[in-house]
């Protein structure tokens, strides 16, 4: 709100020295005490104003996102590099910007399984985006490494246990959850640092800073940035407004 106030008053600072930039002191000054007048009389202009204003910010940073999604639509919905699950041919795309250390992530992570499977028509995205710290890379590292190395089964499988995690994402960590899952820990220690790695890594936070994603979770529901988690039925019902177009 004071973000608001402050872009409004800047703006009808502007638009009175534009209309009073020919008038004598004396008629600037009777102008200026008008228009202070009229405000004290009727405060709800003023709301009246923010309200039209928020209204365009919001529309306008909407169309920011709409414009920014279409032209990066290959990247964001058909990357190779991502994992994709629940029904490959729905008709309603959802893409996860996520960080296996980040607490609303967990907390969105079964809610997002029971919306795809209870709905049985999305098409899931996931996109690693770790921006927490080491064991967050770590973390990123490893399950990209298991898809390369092992395909999309088993990607799931170690991104479901990464997102379960308690306790340190550390070389020993993973190491042992490598070995748990019945994979090669050595092997998966070696992918982790190769480009093929590391560049899937870099090229989502390169889409994420063009979408102004800053946190996770987020999501792109088809055409929907969702910045931040929303409980199931808030999804359900972006999912059920992107279907009604």
């Amino acid at each position: 709100m004071r973000k608001t106030i402050t872009t409004l008053t800047a703006a009808l600072m502007v638009s009175a020295t534009a209309v009073s930039a020919e008038m004598t002191d004396v008629e600037r000054q009777a102008f200026r005490d008008e228009v202070r007048a009229y405000l004290l009389e009727n405060p709800e202009v003023l709301i009246e104003a923010m309200d039209v204003l928020q209204s365009r910010q919001e529309t306008a940073s909407a169309q920011k996102d709409l414009d920014t999604l279409r032209t990066n639509a290959d990247f964001i919905y058909r990357d190779p590099n991502s994992w994709v699950g629940g029904n490959p041919e729905g008709d309603i795309t959802v893409v996860e910007f996520i960080d296996y250390r980040c607490g609303y992530c967990r907390k969105a992570h079964d809610e997002v399984a029971e919306l795809v499977k209870s709905d049985g028509n999305i098409r899931f995205v996931v996109k690693e985006f770790p921006i927490l710290g080491e064991q967050s890379i770590l973390s990123s590292q490893f399950a990209i490494a298991v898809r390369q190395l092992y395909g999309d089964d088993a990607y799931k499988t170690a991104h479901d246990a990464l997102i379960t995690l308690r306790g340190e994402a550390n070389s020993e960590t993973l190491a042992r959850l490598a070995s748990d899952l019945g994979h090669d820990p050595d092997a998966i220690a070696a992918k982790m640092t190769t480009p093929e790695v590391l560049s899937v890594i870099e090229q989502n936070h390169a889409i994420a800073a063009k979408l102004d994603i800053s946190g996770t979770p987020t999501f792109v529901v088809d055409e929907t940035m969702v910045r931040g988690y929303v409980p199931l039925d808030g999804m359900r019902q972006i999912v059920a407004g992107e279907r009604q177009g």
